[in-house]
């Protein structure tokens, strides 16, 4: 379960939960004068904590080694096309509003979205 590379332009490091190694693939934007920051779930090749599990701990991290304010930024947790049988694989696409409460927290994106996001 390869993911593609075009899904992300650099891999990052990052500590996850019990400050395990941990990576993901990012790709940061810019989308009406605003950072938009994409971390790609890696499966096989992150040897710990997934993207959607580090949550505001990973946005934290990637903010101070980019030089990004948590608050001025837009934040896409992506789990992308791995051509899984299995729906657990299939690609999704979430905005996420750390500042929300729980319920308005995520708001799922279509591709559509997303590839107007990443235009280069």
């Amino acid at each position: 379960m390869k993911v593609s590379p075009d899904y992300y332009d650099e891999i990052f490091d990052f500590k996850g939960e019990w400050d395990m190694p941990s990576s993901c693939g990012l790709k940061i934007r810019s989308l009406d004068g605003k950072p938009c920051v994409i971390v790609t779930e890696l499966y096989q090749d992150n040897p710990g904590t997934s993207v959607t599990y580090a949550g505001k701990k990973l946005a934290e991290q990637i903010c101070e080694a980019k030089g990004l304010n948590l608050n001025e930024i837009i934040y896409v947790e992506c789990n992308p096309n791995t051509n899984s049988k299995l729906s657990f694989y299939d690609e999704e696409f979430f905005q996420v509003d750390f500042n929300a409460d729980i319920q308005h927290r995520y708001r799922q994106l279509d591709r559509t979205e997303v590839m107007k996001m990443t235009a280069d």
